[in-house]
């Protein structure tokens, strides 16, 4: 471990709240959810207080769920107070998304964590891909209407974005637009469904980690609440920040400046986890 002085400390500290205000924003302006950007810091943070990197992966990824699922209760009544979020959409993707959160944060508190950061880096390179093309590829005039379509694709987003410690919109907002679905009320329905899935996969997370050893102080399960008091508040505080940046912007340069972020991320995980 670690020796910890106010050297040490006071930069942790800041760098938490940094990357609190920084998930918040993202979370109200790109709906990737601020999990994208508060996982990498939090296994970052564990590993050089001399955690091995398969239990900070995963506690990593636990408290970045609760953090998802606060943040996102914010995010959601800031964009449904400018009708941009999809009740409909809601009603039928919310139960299968719950169901696939429960499953990924399952399979996250279980595996190793080299291959938590392995599916991390590699989505996480797929989505940076995704938001530097210059426009959204349109795959059809709207969603599916075929049976078990769309409990199918909301499960799969459950299950992916629960397993990496993000909210649904880091992949439910590129797969509605793909669909049609205009993008301000894309972000404004996958920040409600962040709420869906944060909350069960953080449930997930905190059962399957009870008893593990090695944990950092103030753990339920994989749940650390030493790392979720310093992101939270900005987190929290910032979402409708960003929710109104993304009424009053064009996002398209902001989306390619965290593409590269993303992206170089995304390849500093994928290299740690060999």
């Amino acid at each position: 471990m670690t020796d910890l002085t106010l050297t040490t400390l006071i930069p942790l500290i800041l760098a938490l709240f940094v990357t609190g205000a920084i998930a918040g924003i993202l979370s109200g302006l790109l709906g990737v959810g601020g999990g994208i950007v508060v996982v990498p810091v939090l296994f970052w943070v564990f590993k050089f207080l001399g955690y091995p990197p398969e239990l900070g992966m995963q506690v990593a990824v636990g408290s970045s769920l609760l953090t998802v699922a606060i943040t996102a209760l914010t995010a959601a009544k800031s964009h449904h107070t400018r009708g941009s979020v999809d009740l409909g959409i809601i009603r039928r993707w919310a139960p299968f998304m719950a169901l696939g959160a429960l499953c990924g944060g399952a399979v996250a508190g279980l595996v190793k964590g080299p291959f938590l950061m392995l599916v991390f880096g590699t989505v996480a390179l797929l989505v940076a891909w995704n938001m530097a093309l210059p426009r959204t590829r349109i795959l059809a005039p709207a969603l599916p209407e075929r049976r078990g379509a769309q409990p199918a694709m909301a499960a799969g987003v459950g299950l992916v974005s629960s397993m990496m410690g993000l909210g649904s919109g880091t992949l439910g907002v590129p797969l509605m637009t793909a669909f049609s679905v205009p993008v301000h009320r894309a972000v404004g329905t996958a920040a409600a469904l962040g709420l869906v899935v944060g909350s069960a996969g953080t449930l997930a997370m905190l059962v399957t980690g009870l008893g593990v050893a090695g944990r950092p102080p103030l753990s339920i399960g994989y749940i650390n609440l030493i790392a979720v008091a310093f992101v939270l508040p900005l987190s929290v505080l910032c979402a409708p920040y960003g929710t109104k940046l993304a009424h009053a912007l064009d996002p398209i340069w902001i989306k390619r400046a965290f593409a590269l972020f993303l992206g170089a991320t995304a390849l500093r995980m994928l290299t740690a986890a060999f």
